[in-house]
């Protein structure tokens, strides 16, 4: 009597070269887009202590402009100016409202379009 021997294969585990092509691939246009993406952020809240300052400090709309134009001037501040900020008075207190948008071109005719918004208290 011949006896059968059974053997078992072990299944391959891990990724194919076309799967770590795409992990790949996702990775570095992850990396691309936050690499873009970060600055913006951080011009953001330049934008948005700039506006409380500069609703503390001035007085009238001129002044609140100019404040606004000196502190982007330190901070780098490009993509909003003093002229683009909306003031209102409500009681006593001054209200600096903004809203503007950033792009970031991705490939062709894609964008990546950021739209901010931000009002003092």
């Amino acid at each position: 009597m011949k006896l059968q021997r059974t053997t078992f294969r072990s299944r391959q585990r891990g990724l194919s070269f076309i799967s770590l092509i795409f992990i790949g691939f996702l990775a570095v246009a992850t990396f691309a887009i936050g690499g873009q993406s970060i600055p913006i952020f951080l011009e953001y809240q330049a934008i948005r202590k700039a506006a409380l300052k500069a609703s503390k400090e001035g007085s009238t709309v001129t002044d609140i402009q100019a404040a606004f134009d000196r502190a982007g001037a330190i901070d780098n501040i490009s993509s909003i100016s003093g002229k683009d900020l909306e003031i209102t008075k409500r009681g006593d207190k001054t209200i600096v409202s903004l809203k503007y948008s950033r792009e970031i071109e991705l490939a062709g005719p894609a964008f990546l379009v950021y739209r901010f918004q931000y009002q003092t208290d």
